[in-house]
């Protein structure tokens, strides 16, 4: 079964735990002053971007120290009613067992949202007179609702990971799973990441998952994906989604403009809808959204963007009626976008090439490709002497050459002879 290496290779201990050393120590100083007695601050606040480890942080130290975690998403919480059903008792007494509780209200810019009904209230009216570490976790810690809480709170910022720590634990997890990387395969994923080390160790397990190598080809046209949400969160609110208004959501929180998102659902509905009901449902609904696709691209009428939404993500979401779920499916990378990608670097080489006739044969750059490349691979192909005197002509460089030979090893005696 499938599981994701995000959990797969969760921190257990804060040893594992990648980055914020001085972060992590102040935090469990911190912790460990509660046995010299009840600290000045009773709550700890951690924040910083999302994916840099402050949850894992909590949950390792807990299982360091031996500690009772009582866990809760706080986004959960949002009622004054609520949040003390959950944990106004648990701060106050100690663990059946003995041992010692720290209590965790995670995601707390969950609680800024119109449903908020009295749940900062609370968390701060908790934290006043707690008998036991509270632990708050939120991206932003100076958001104007938490202006009264930081005032009983020890404030202990996370900050993204270099890219030195990241690929350091690409390179781990890639040794325990018996994949050879290229340095700069990993590198290119850990500098994407932006220290987003959970989102990281995603992207690798989509690219690597399977192989027994991994080079930069396979990574290097991530270039043409940008990430703010990423892309898998907003997946599986369409691929899953309970209510039409979820999936319709999910598209908003997407960074990807309308047509990539359409590849990503398009290259994933059939491996996550299982029942062929199901898929016939949402490939019919995809159908529906392309074609408005190919009516806004005919009359640049945006208006029927909405169409398109409704039917790639609501008319998704609804398809599903009858698939199970089933372990963990991983999601895959739009094999058309891939392609593409692809063909743009291979376009371009061919356009550099073509100038570099151009300057020569005094015909354009696009009909030197079109006409001349191709006699070209044939003399590199079968005459290593002629092809290093044209490319010295041309003045091709190495990168060049080894296109136009398609050969690394003629491309290597062609560079010979030019030296």
């Amino acid at each position: 079964m499938y599981q994701p290496w995000t959990v797969k290779y969760k921190p257990k201990t804060l040893k594992e735990v990648v980055g914020n050393k001085e972060a992590i120590q102040k935090f469990v100083e911190w912790v460990k002053s509660w046995d010299r007695g009840i600290p000045p601050k009773r709550a700890a606040f951690l924040y910083g971007p999302p994916g840099v480890g402050k949850t894992v942080t909590v949950e390792a130290l807990a299982n360091d120290l031996k500690m009772e975690l009582v866990e809760k998403n706080a986004s959960d919480y949002r009622t004054e009613e609520a949040v003390k059903r959950f944990a106004g008792l648990a701060s106050q007494y100690g663990s059946l067992f003995g041992t010692k509780r720290i209590i965790l209200f995670d995601e707390l810019d969950g609680l800024t949202g119109t449903a908020d009904k009295g749940g900062v209230k609370a968390i701060t009216d908790i934290t006043k007179t707690a008998q036991c570490p509270i632990v708050l976790i939120a991206n932003n810690a100076f958001d104007p609702r938490f202006a009264f809480l930081r005032n009983y709170c020890l404030l202990i910022e996370f900050k993204k990971p270099s890219t030195t720590d990241v690929l350091k634990h690409l390179k781990g997890i890639c040794l325990k799973e018996g994949i050879e990387a290229e340095e700069n395969a990993l590198k290119f994923i850990a500098q994407r990441s932006e220290g987003d080390i959970r989102s990281a160790v995603t992207d690798l397990q989509a690219l690597a998952q399977g192989k027994k190598r991994l080079t930069y080809d396979d990574v290097s046209w991530l270039g043409f994906r940008d990430r703010q949400e990423t892309i898998f969160t907003v997946l599986r609110m369409i691929l899953y989604g309970k209510t039409c208004e979820g999936a319709k959501r999910a598209v908003d929180m997407a960074d990807v403009d309308t047509d990539m998102l359409f590849e990503w659902i398009y290259e994933n509905v059939p491996a996550h809808l299982t029942d062929p009901h199901d898929l016939a449902r949402a490939m019919d609904a995809l159908s529906m959204a392309d074609v408005y696709r190919g009516r806004i691209r005919k009359t640049q009428d945006w208006s029927f963007v909405r169409y398109v939404v409704d039917f790639m993500s609501a008319g998704v979401a609804m398809a599903r009626v009858n698939t199970k779920t089933s372990g963990w499916t991983p999601f895959r990378f739009p094999e058309r976008i891939q392609a593409l990608s692809r063909s743009k670097e291979e376009r371009a080489m061919q356009l550099e090439i073509g100038r570099k006739i151009k300057r020569r044969c005094h015909i354009s750059a696009t009909r030197a490709a079109k006409e001349v490349l191709p006699y070209l691979r044939i003399i590199f192909k079968n005459n290593v002497k002629m092809a290093a005197g044209i490319a010295k002509w041309l003045d091709l460089t190495p990168e060049m050459i080894e296109y136009v030979a398609e050969s690394k090893e003629k491309a290597a005696a062609i560079n010979k002879l030019l030296s």
